[in-house]
């Protein structure tokens, strides 16, 4: 049974993601359209509450939510690209996935919330919205030295904050004000839960999970004074974490009083803030199913001395493979010329190549 998205969600992705020209296409990549908040916007007329009022008031945010939704999208390509269903962007088949609860939904709906909070935390960082600048750290605690230093082991040191830290908060509460769509209370209660909580997982593994830099400054390298500030882990980082999640994700169902999700199963440790959850087991995506989303394995690449994921006897669903010898041509040779060109020859390279049947 799929369960619809919620209006503001349909719209979002309907909206970010389609271009005009390209209706039924879950992204359109350098897409002028998708890029433009004016036009999403324009187009988003079901949009309502705080959507419509960033719409309204703050589109050049509005420009960072698609460039992240785009950000977490391309990592999703990237993390499962080895997988039978490997976030492909296809038409209409991206949004069967989105209409079930399963675990790629899940991870779906965690990686976009993430994007978009690293990619607006990134632009406040940068100057590029007015709305933001660099993290406030005047109430914070001065940063602890590293247990490890050799250089900064002595008491005399002294440390502060400043530079230019990302204000993730920021980026946080964006996030949140776009992604988590409000739903109609009803048969979807227990869905909208679901959603709710892996777009959460997602800003979390940005929020939880900063980093601090220092410089030092002094005469000949003593470090007198070390100035610190927080930095947002590289989005790759984002994508193997929650990527373990997934692979980790726990099943759950809606508690008797309708409100609360507990997981499926006897001794099974309810799953905390960052943990994915699901509620409907996955298609095994070896053959193509319009209804399920699944565009079939046949034709993949495969490794066939694998034995995860990327080998040939899982992602082939044991139907088994072929192999198959491509030459194409790449740079090579490439040199440097002042100032300031690098010219390369052409190469033909041949490739061996398993394809699954």
């Amino acid at each position: 049974m799929t369960i619809p998205l919620s209006r503001t969600q349909l719209a979002l992705f309907f909206i970010l993601l389609c271009p005009v020209n390209i209706i039924g296409l879950w992204w359109a990549v350098g897409s002028p359209l998708v890029m433009d908040p004016n036009s999403i916007c324009r187009k988003t007329k079901r949009l309502a509450g705080k959507q419509a009022e960033l719409c309204q008031n703050q589109p050049e945010i509005v420009h960072e939510v698609a460039k992240g939704a785009k950000l977490g999208v391309r990592e999703c390509q990237y993390q499962f690209r080895f997988r039978r269903w490997n976030c492909t962007s296809q038409n209409k088949y991206f949004g069967k996935i989105l209409q079930q609860d399963i675990r790629e939904t899940a991870f779906v709906y965690a990686i976009t919330a993430a994007g978009v909070t690293h990619t607006v935390t990134q632009a406040c960082s940068m100057g590029e919205l007015l709305q933001c600048g660099c993290e406030a750290t005047r109430s914070r605690a001065p940063p602890r030295p590293a247990s490890s230093s050799t250089t900064t082991s002595g008491e005399g040191v002294k440390w502060e904050w400043g530079g230019c830290g990302d204000d993730v908060e920021f980026g946080y509460e964006k996030s949140k004000q776009f992604m988590d769509a409000k739903r109609k209370k009803g048969k979807s209660d227990i869905r909208t839960l679901i959603d709710l909580h892996n777009n959460e997982a997602g800003r979390l593994a940005v929020r939880n999970y900063m980093r601090t830099e220092c410089k030092c400054h002094g005469l000949s390298g003593s470090c007198t004074l070390r100035t610190c500030w927080k930095k947002m882990p590289h989005f790759r980082e984002v994508g193997d974490r929650l990527l373990e999640r997934f692979n980790g994700a726990s099943k759950v169902m809606g508690g008797n009083d309708g409100k609360t999700l507990v997981p499926v199963g006897q001794n099974i440790k309810p799953p905390n803030k960052q943990d994915l959850i699901y509620s409907a087991e996955s298609p095994d995506f070896c053959s193509p199913n319009r209804k399920t989303g699944s565009l079939g394995t046949r034709g993949r690449m495969c490794n066939s001395t694998a034995m995860d994921v990327s080998g040939c006897d899982l992602l082939c669903c044991e139907r088994g493979y072929r192999d198959e010898t491509v030459v194409f041509e790449e740079n090579c040779l490439c040199r440097f010329h002042w100032c300031c060109v690098v010219q390369c020859k052409k190469c033909s390279v041949r490739k061996e190549l398993s394809l699954c049947h």
